[in-house]
């Protein structure tokens, strides 16, 4: 048997749960800019797409205190997506939203939600429990102190869950530069250096 740290994350092996980006949760986000956060989580979703891995989506109380995802987000989102709204504190107690993931048959789950300590690590750690090998995009999850920050970082790391930054997750999936899609796939990842390695793939093209 692989070892899951080893065994590779791939375009048909993932998906993507995106835990309530929320805007009223937004404004108490401390560990990491509001403006970087939402770039982060938009990049995500959308070079996720663009490689044809799902995405479930969630909010909670969206009609209350939390309100919608941030409109970021939403733009990039399939206008057909059913963003499941619910009470639960874990995402992955919702049977909507766990039946949502496990209708997918995929069994490496990335996960990134705001917080970090509860929306993206509590659905990650249960995932693992459930058989799922657990991925966190830590600089997709923002939470509101560094203290928060730190103490999900280790409970991730206690209960087996893989903790990566979006990006890396992204170029994993995509496996191979010379892929058609890999100037847009940085692009769509908008870092500096992503920029770069599609002007040059490009001036090379001509």
């Amino acid at each position: 048997m692989m070892n899951p740290f080893h065994e590779p994350l791939t375009t048909d092996n993932a998906a993507l749960l995106l835990v309530d980006h929320q805007i009223g949760l937004f404004t108490g986000v401390r560990d990491m800019g509001v403006d970087e956060l939402k770039h982060n989580v938009t990049a995500l979703a959308r070079a996720a797409l663009r490689l044809g891995v799902p995405v479930v989506a969630t909010t909670t109380s969206a009609d209350g205190m939390w309100g919608p995802l941030v409109p970021e987000l939403q733009s990039v989102l399939p206008k057909d997506l059913d963003v499941i709204d619910r009470s639960t504190v874990n995402a992955w107690h919702d049977e909507r939203v766990r039946g949502a993931i496990e209708a997918l048959g995929r069994k490496r789950l990335i996960v990134a939600g705001t917080s970090l300590e509860v929306c993206a690590t509590l659905p990650a750690i249960s995932a693992t429990a459930a058989g799922y090998t657990a991925y966190v995009a830590v600089d997709a999850s923002g939470t509101f102190s560094a203290t928060k920050r730190e103490t999900g970082l280790l409970r991730l790391q206690q209960a087996g869950v893989i903790v990566s930054d979006y990006a890396s997750l992204v170029v994993e999936m995509l496996a191979d530069n010379a892929h058609p899609i890999a100037p847009h796939l940085y692009g769509d990842l908008d870092m500096p250096f992503g920029t770069l390695v599609g002007q040059f793939l490009a001036a090379q093209a001509r």
